[in-house]
């Protein structure tokens, strides 16, 4: 059985997602850690934590780093309607950009069945 490793661009993009990820979760840890030594909210570490796991993950292959940032995601609206309340100017920080880098996380699931051998609907032969 012959493996292709050729890398196609799909595959480029999911390495640039993941590295995004990661970069994006350093700081939000880092300060996230701070504020709750300061006797701040644990949401930005915690978030933090999850963002970098979850691109480690997509850079390791695996489809359980998408999964893992789409659930911080979804844990992040609830926690912004408590830290805010129904405020759209105060929820829109706080939601807009995890929720728009979600859209894209969640587009690579196909890749991430495609390297598994799975076929998906994108990827079927009719």
């Amino acid at each position: 059985m012959k493996i292709n490793k050729t890398k196609t661009y799909t595959d480029l993009a999911v390495f640039a997602l993941a590295i995004l990820l990661v970069l994006l979760g350093l700081p939000l840890f880092i300060m996230g850690v701070q504020l709750l030594v300061l006797g701040g909210s644990a949401y930005y570490a915690l978030a933090g934590a999850a963002i970098i796991v979850s691109g480690g993950l997509m850079l390791a292959g695996s489809v359980k780093g998408v999964w893992l940032y789409l659930m911080a995601v979804a844990l992040t609206w609830p926690w912004a309607f408590w830290e805010v309340g129904t405020d759209v100017w105060a929820l829109l920080p706080r939601v807009f950009g995890p929720s728009l880098l979600a859209i894209a996380v969640a587009l690579t699931i196909p890749v991430f069945h495609r390297r598994d051998g799975e076929k998906t609907v994108v990827t079927r032969k009719v």
